[in-house]
This record gives structure tokens, sequence and C-alpha cells, in this order.
């Protein structure tokens, strides 16, 4: 039984996608420096996938830097359901029907046994992420404190939290076509338009799988003692509070690491290629930054567009190009005049290190897919925005970046994506409007900084955070509660997702 002083023990389980596994091990280090105990739970894939990343990256694991750093971070992996030889990118829908069906039973049998195991200190805790659909019910049944942790912004998160409110006034899930008028409704949102909704919130095919994840999960996160959010308050002021009426939740965000930049440890599941020398070649604030993150897939037209676009620009740039952006079936999209025509003026690499290479002064924007990870990391470093989002959240990222913050612009207005359009965004982002929107974004640099700061909202809140954690603990094992006997329970069967 836990005692009043007992260390706290959390399980923490990211989504097993690159944008979720970042930031939550920056968050099992910054726990861990506050004197958590922390055992960090990754699939076998993406274990796998980033030990193969560390041997070429030569940087250390969540592990390695722990060890290094007197902190105490556990470590297991578990399977997802799946070979490792299995093709998550290619066969999407089957791995997350595994993640919603099969998942959940690996996840309740590891934490049982660890629960039962003879750990020092007891695990008393379990972060999870929030599109977990599984999360209250293994919470309740080991008796943990049940957090959730949310890697986007309060205003996605507001948006999923009513989506009931969505439905019920045609916006989202209509029996006819899905009312396109401004959203004024959502408790805390400022009005909304239907093209800045989440893309599963404009689709029109609403029991896809992921669909039937969000049904389960966001009613489930009603039923955590606390949210945790990879924001800051001062950006979302009104869609937290609002949120806070209902439960607790803390803006903790942004969750960095100390070195930033230059960050010893490894999260990358894909190897990272130094662009380090040909950046140095280059001069300050002349460079665009093209990546459209670990995860999100376009079509081969658009790329090719904007290929020419970049060809036709006549800017240096360095683009992450993934070799399944298209598709793992189709590697080949790029045109083949492509290299010889822009010559050492761009750079084309598979994947690289994001932070090291927006940190570098040659850098003066970046055309991003929105993912937020990506927009936080572009603000610390001062770095505007071209906008290019292409699915989940990023569509309603872009309208925080462009119309709330203004940071940012959009690459294309359109639903499809011409090269003369890209050649003059990028032209006139390069030459003048970067000056403005740099402006800005310092601006929100600034926020970012000073909440982060030892007086600093994101710092008050990591405080109060932990210290509900410890009062959770305290009020469930000071209470005499058992530590998680399962009594022999199976994990309850997933209610039936409801639009």
């Amino acid at each position: 039984m836990a005692g009043h002083h007992q260390k706290p023990h959390a399980i923490m389980i990211p989504y097993p996608y690159q944008g979720h596994v970042t930031p939550f091990v920056y968050l099992a280090i910054k726990l861990a420096s506050r004197g958590f105990t922390i055992t960090f739970v990754n699939t076998h894939y993406v274990h796998s996938q980033i030990s193969k990343s560390q041997a070429n990256n030569h940087k250390d694991d969540i592990v390695a830097i722990a060890k290094k750093s007197g902190l105490d971070i556990r470590y297991a992996t578990l399977t997802d359901g799946f070979p490792l030889g299995f093709d998550r990118s290619l066969n999407h829908d089957q791995f997350k029907e595994g993640i919603l069906h099969v998942f959940p039973a690996h996840v309740d049998e590891l934490v049982g046994n660890l629960v039962a195991s003879d750990e020092d200190p007891p695990v008393t805790c379990m972060i999870a992420d929030t599109f977990f659909t599984w999360t209250s019910v293994i919470a309740d049944k080991y008796n943990l404190v049940n957090v959730s942790f949310w890697t986007e912004p309060a205003l996605v998160l507001s948006l999923y939290y009513h989506i009931d409110l969505l439905k019920k006034n045609g916006h989202f899930a209509n029996s006819n076509d899905n009312r396109e008028d401004t959203i004024d409704y959502i408790p805390g949102v400022k009005a909304i338009e239907q093209r800045d909704l989440t893309s599963y919130l404009q689709s029109t095919d609403i029991w896809t799988v992921m669909h039937r994840i969000i049904y389960i999960a966001f009613e489930d996160v009603k039923n955590a003692d606390i949210i945790i959010c990879n924001t800051v308050q001062e950006l979302e002021p009104e869609t937290l509070a609002v949120l806070n009426m209902k439960q607790p939740v803390y803006a903790i965000g942004p969750i960095f690491p100390s070195g930033f930049s230059k960050n010893p440890v490894t999260t990358s599941l894909l190897s990272e290629a130094d662009c380090s020398h040909w950046l140095n070649s280059k001069p300050d604030g002349s460079v665009l930054y093209v990546s459209f993150g670990s995860y999100a897939h376009t079509n081969k037209a658009d790329i090719v567009e904007i290929a020419h676009g970049l060809m036709l620009s006549g800017v240096s740039f360095v683009w992450v190009v993934r070799p399944d952006i298209v598709s793992s079936e189709e590697t080949n999209f790029l045109p083949p005049e492509f290299e010889q025509n822009v010559g050492n003026r761009g750079l084309v690499v598979p994947w690289c290190r994001q932070t090291e290479v927006i940190s570098h002064p040659s850098i003066r924007g970046f055309l991003t897919h929105c993912g937020w990870n990506s927009i936080l990391e572009s603000i610390w470093c001062g770095i505007p925005l071209i906008c290019y989002p292409l699915v989940t959240d990023q569509f309603s990222n872009r309208k925080l970046v462009v119309n709330d913050w203004k940071i940012g612009i959009n690459l294309c207005d359109k639903t499809s994506i011409t090269r003369q359009e890209v050649v003059e965004k990028i032209n006139v982002f390069m030459s003048g409007k970067s000056v403005e929107l740099k402006n800005a974004v310092l601006e929100v640099k600034s926020t970012l900084k000073n909440a982060l700061a030892m007086e600093g909202t994101s710092q008050k809140n990591m405080n109060r955070f932990v210290e509900d954690v410890k009062a959770h603990a305290w009020k469930r094992f000071g209470l005499g509660l058992s530590n998680g006997s399962s009594n022999g329970h199976v994990i309850a069967p997933l209610k039936q997702a409801q639009p």
C-alpha cells in the first residue's frame, strides 16, 4: 500500500505513431526529473524502429538517458497484435481495427502483471494517449489514477469533446449534407468554419475505423481523473477555461527536451539524415524547409505540382520526402527532371532531425502539413509557416496558425494544388511576407518561453498536475483500497460506438 509520501509510479503508453511517441518521451523525462518513477511502454514495432534509427543516429534511447541522468525510468514493450514486418501504413484500416479490438487485451495483461509484481514503488498511475479507447476500463480495474495525455491543441480536444453538439446542429453526421455555415456554439471556441474542423469531422463517411475510435475515446476521456495538454494556456485561454469546468485540464506545453535542437535522446522511428553541411553553405534566412510529417499521405499529383513549384520558385530548400508519402507501393513520384533542375539549390532527404534543421540560421520558413509538434517547434525557433494540411487535426491547426495567431499563410485556397499557386505563395512568402510573419511568430515564441519560465503558466500547471496525481493516489491507497487486484476479472467489452 502506498504511503502519503510514496514516490508516484506512472505507466506511460503513447499512441504508436511518431507524433505521439515524441512528446510522451519528453514528458516522461520531465516527470522523472520531478521524482516520478516511470514505466514507459512502446509497442514491439515502435521499439524496433527506434532501435534501428538509434544505431544510425548515434543517440541514446530513453532508458540510456535515464541511466546517465539518474532518473528512474523503466521500459517495457508489448505487441500491437501484428508481426513486425506488417506494413502498418499500407494497411492503415486493418491496423487501426487491431488497435481498437486486439491491442487493449495486451495492455490489460501488461498493466496487470506490473501491478501484481513487486515493483518498488508500486504502480499508482497510468498516463495514456487520449486516442486510446480502453483507458478508464483498465485504470479502474487496477485502481490507478487515470491521466489522459492530449498531444494536440485544446481547440481540437474541444471539438471532439463536443461532437454531440456538431451532430445536433447538423454540422456532422447529418443524414443529408452537413451544414457549411459558421459554427458558433461550441463552448469556449470562437466562431469556426466547416473547413477548419478536423478531417474526420468534415467527412460524410462517419463509420470508418477512425470515426469509431473517436466516438469511444472522446466519451472515455470524460472519465479521466486529469487531462494534460501539450499546449499553452495563453494561446487557448477560453477553450481551456471551459474544458476545466468539466474536469481538471492542465496546459503543460510545449513539451520539449531541455536541449531542444541538440537533444541527445532519440525518439525517431526513421533514420535521420544530417543536413548541417548543406545548410552551412547557405546564407542566413535563405532556405525554405519542406516536410509533411511522419504519418500523413498525399497524392502523387499534388507532390508533382509542389515539386514543379519548388523548381520554378528559384528558392533554396530542404525537402523531406518520405518514401511512403504517396504510398508504400508507389515510391517513384518526383518528376524525372527534378534533381537535375534544382541542382545544389535543393536537398531532398527521406527524413531528418527537424529541430536541428529549423533552428539553423539559414532557414527562413517552413512549408508544413501543420502537425502540432511541427507547429510548436517552428514557433520555438521563430520560423513562420506555409500551411498545407493533409489529415486529422491539421486543418484546425492551420486555423490557429493563419487566422488566430497570424504566423503563417495557406499554400493553396482551392481543393487542388497548381504549380503556379505554389510558386506564387513561396515567392510572396520568401520575399517580403515572411518579415511580417516573423514579427508575429516572435511574439508567440515569447509566450511559449514565458509559459515555461519558473513562474510561467505551464510550469505552474505542471506543478499542479504533479500534486494532483499525488493527491489522487493518496486518496485511493490511503483509504486502504487494493492496489489493482484484478480478482480474476477480464477487461470489460468496449461499448458500441455512437456518432
